[in-house]
């Protein structure tokens, strides 16, 4: 984002016999941040006209030229001070007034009812120039304030708030402000820059430059960020042609000068700069803390930021006392201006800690090869990828050779529900999963809920989420669920879901199998959708029929894709019926048919042949007592012999057996026992569940290869083996063991697929910034040992695993980092 605004908290006065102390602090602070990379640039403080510390480290472009105090940064954003300086002189001239209109000195101005003053406070509700720049340009286009202009008059994009209604810190003011600054002065905003404030206060190496300009001062620093420890270009781009924003130059040295020259009258009158550092108003005169290019806190206090390509800046003042300091940064660090403040408040700081995790095979989560390399992190992300080398002092992890990826995503977990008692989330991260998804099925808590569970007592695995048709049918129809939803209650349920898609879900679930949504019509699962869709969210289902109706189930999932234009996604995709096995190849290909189409349907997978759930889902027509159904079931739906009774809280002596063994303990057929097994279910009120075995080897191996599958556990704390084993048992039994796929294609199945599948951004993905979820693995030895027997059996091979930068599991034990994170819809 183009010249970004940091607004920090203000700082109270300082006492000067505190300098000391301070200063050595600041001092061993920068040197530690440049020590890791984290530093390049210039800071200065100061008090009564005087430098109290000044130091330049590092280098002023990717040649390794040395900064000094002298060197000209781009001040991004803290130019928009001089703009609004350039202003007040022509206000002072009489050649403007701040409550005229911008169409009065730019007569083609498209807008009306927008002043000169809306411009200075932000607070004219124009949109940001960037999209419609880039929009219209070419590649070898430069923009300037003239081609922005005319941009804006030809295609006048919409206001986003009418003017003095809101205060929206935006760019566009600034660059109208240079153009009225240009137009009135008569010569353009550099020259008049020039004349009237760099030449007055004798600054040596302050100026406007952008790259409509052939030749630049000596002094200008470049920005570069750092890759495989090389510094690498990071400059000025084609929007670079503006001023106003942005674009001043200038050294921590003259900024000081500058800083000193705004308490006297040598540039406009204190009673017109004062104007400058009051906070402006609205329509509603509620106050908005911005002044004209100064954010005002409280009184006697004002502060500036900024941050564009690899710059950021900071200029912070204190009148009272006269002190300033002073911070240009041009390596795309921001470390040094909070820790800077703090230390000078006198409060706590936090220095960033870096680790290198060195000889590992990486496997980035893209798919690419496999390649020798070291990661580093700094506290909770990726700072760097490549040939690293230790720091001094630097905590240094030896992966021995195994591999390290991006930590796993679950798009289909039922592990949240016992987050509160265990928030070590051991079955999670056992297995290398990082971020778990939840509300699946149809069922899910409101947003509000588990935002405030997460901030109350954080898991050890990130956390998102969709919001299920069948929570919102229950809360609306209050639980009255056996029939179709009237239009007032889907009108009902569309307002619902579109408070949680404001609030970061992901989208709409639904379990169509489950009896909470199995009446609802297509049309109010579409209704649904649609407004998902609205707020770019995604659509999962459960599916209506994973056994007797597959074809029509995937019909109307693409027909919910078709008619919304919404990505689909098929939860858990299997093929639970006997006579339909070994049509996987069909079934994908008639996705493929679809995806040809233009609807975006996708699945995962967990990988095993048994499902679990409550036995009542082996009734597709819901007649828990017709014998023939049961029948049918016990023939077609599952094996008896290996389907396992897991939770019956109506007679535990059941728990554990097979329908076989429970139809022999009561001398009848495996079908009457699932009968009975329903029926005292039903009469106890407590819900018997059932591991089932019903899949079919090659469907699955065929559904774990499509292009369009990721990986699933399923799975909750317990139960199932999935919940501590699917994704180890993808690593170690399909892909070493049977080698169904390459390492590195099952690793983006379960990372970066999963996180495009889901609309999760910025992570799965092992790459510089990216959230420093990672797990470390033995190839060689990694395999799920969690049976139906044992289900919270750990799995074997999975060494390390990061959540956030923070280790959560090693040694077979899950730490208590508690590092994991709500991540919201992006």
């Amino acid at each position: 984002m183009r010249k970004l605004l940091f607004l920090f908290i203000l700082i109270p006065q300082l006492v000067s016999g505190q300098w000391k102390a301070k200063i050595k602090t600041v001092d061993s602070v920068l040197a530690y941040l440049h020590s890791r990379k984290l530093f390049n640039g210039a800071v200065l403080i100061g008090e009564n006209g005087k430098v109290i510390y000044k130091k330049a480290l590092g280098i002023a472009d990717t040649s390794g030229r040395p900064l000094s105090t002298y060197s000209a940064f781009n001040l991004a954003s803290v130019s928009k001070q001089f703009f609004a300086m350039m202003i007040m002189m022509l206000k002072e001239q009489g050649k403007l007034e701040y409550d005229q209109t911008v169409q009065k000195y730019l007569e083609s101005f498209p807008y009306t009812g927008i002043t000169i003053r809306h411009l200075l406070n932000h607070t004219s509700g124009l949109p940001e120039y960037f999209t419609l720049a880039e929009r219209h340009m070419t590649l070898v286009d430069t923009l300037d304030n003239e081609k922005m202009f005319a941009m804006l008059v030809k295609y006048k994009p919409a206001v986003v708030f009418q003017p003095g209604d809101k205060y929206e810190y935006c760019n566009t003011n600034y660059i109208l402000l240079a153009s009225v600054i240009s137009k009135l002065a008569g010569m353009s905003c550099a020259e008049f820059f020039d004349q009237r404030i760099v030449r007055p206060l004798g600054l040596k190496n302050t100026y406007v430059y952008n790259l409509t300009m052939h030749s630049y001062p000596a002094s200008r620093v470049f920005g570069f960020h750092y890759e495989k420890e090389k510094p690498v270009p990071d400059d000025l781009q084609q929007l670079d042609g503006i001023v106003g924003d942005g674009n001043i130059y200038s050294s921590v040295e003259d900024l000081y000068l500058w800083d000193q020259a705004l308490y006297t009258s040598k540039l406009v009158k204190a009673e017109t700069f004062k104007e400058a550092i009051s906070s402006g108003k609205l329509n509603n005169d509620s106050l908005i803390n911005y002044g004209f290019g100064w954010s005002v806190r409280k009184a006697g206090e004002s502060t500036h930021s900024g941050g564009w390509v690899a710059f950021t800046t900071y200029i912070h003042r204190y009148y009272e006392k006269r002190q300033t300091y002073i911070t240009l940064e041009n390596s795309g660090n921001n470390w040094v201006h909070s820790i800077v403040r703090n230390i000078l408040e006198g409060n706590p700081y936090h220095l960033p800690q870096t680790t290198l995790i060195n000889n590992v095979v990486v496997i980035d989560g893209t798919g690419s090869t496999p390649r020798k390399e070291n990661l580093r992190i700094v506290d909770d992300r990726i700072q760097d990828i490549g040939p690293l080398t230790p720091f001094a002092g630097e905590t240094v992890i030896n992966g021995e050779g195994q591999v390290l990826s991006p930590g796993f995503i679950d798009s289909h977990s039922h592990l949240y529900g016992s987050l509160d008692e265990k928030p070590e989330a051991l079955a999670a991260i056992s297995q290398g999963i990082t971020t778990i998804v939840a509300g699946q099925d149809g069922s899910s808590d409101a947003i509000d809920s588990l935002k405030f569970q997460i901030a109350k007592r954080p898991p050890n695995v990130n956390v998102a989420t969709y919001t299920g048709q069948g929570s919102l049918r229950d809360k609306i129809m209050k639980g009255d669920l056996s029939r179709a939803a009237t239009q007032p209650e889907i009108d009902a349920m569309k307002k619902e879901l579109a408070s949680e898609m404001q609030k970061g879900s992901l989208g709409l679930s639904t379990g169509l199998e489950y009896e909470d949504a199995f009446y609802s019509t297509r049309d109010e699962v579409i209704a649904l959708a649609k407004t998902a869709a609205e707020y770019n969210g995604r659509y999962i289902s459960h599916i209506r029929s994973e056994d007797i109706h597959i074809e029509n189930s995937i019909e109307e999932i693409i027909q919910i894709g078709r008619e919304t234009k919404i990505p689909v996604q098929i939860s858990h995709f299997k093929i639970a019926m006997r006579s339909r096995w070994g049509i996987a190849p069909d079934l994908l290909a008639r996705l493929e048919a679809a995806r040809t189409e233009g609807i975006n349907i996708t699945a995962d997978v967990y990988p095993y042949r048994m499902w679990s759930s409550t036995p009542r889902v082996l009734f597709p027509k819901k007649d828990f007592t017709n014998t023939a159904s049961a029948i049918f079931a016990v023939n077609n739906l599952i094996d008896p012999a290996e389907s396992i009774i897991t939770g019956f809280p109506s007679d535990k002596r059941f728990e554990g057996k097979s329908l076989i063994q429970i139809g022999n303990i009561n001398q009848e057929s495996a079908d009457k026992a699932l009968l009975r097994i329903i029926s005292e279910s039903e009469r106890s009120k407590q819900h018997a569940t059932i591991i089932g075995v019903s899949m079919y080897e090659p469907d699955i191996v065929n559904l774990l290869k499509w292009s369009h599958t990721n990986l699933c556990s399923d799975g909750g704390e317990g139960g199932h083996p999935r919940g501590y084993g699917a994704f180890t048992r993808m690593l170690g039994f399909y892909v070493r063991d049977q080698k169904i796929m390459p390492l590195e294609t099952a690793i983006n199945k379960m990372t970066a697929l999963s996180a495009e599948h889901l609309g999760i951004k910025n992570r799965g993905i092992l790459a510089q910034g990216y959230p420093a979820d990672l797990v470390l693995f033995n190839p060689d030895q990694v395999r799920d040992n969690a049976t139906i027997a044992d289900p919270k059996a750990l799995s074997s091979g999975i060494s390390i695993v990061w959540v956030n930068g923070r280790i959560v599991y090693q040694d077979q034990k899950a730490t208590p980092a508690f590092s994991g994170k709500f991540i919201g819809r992006q």
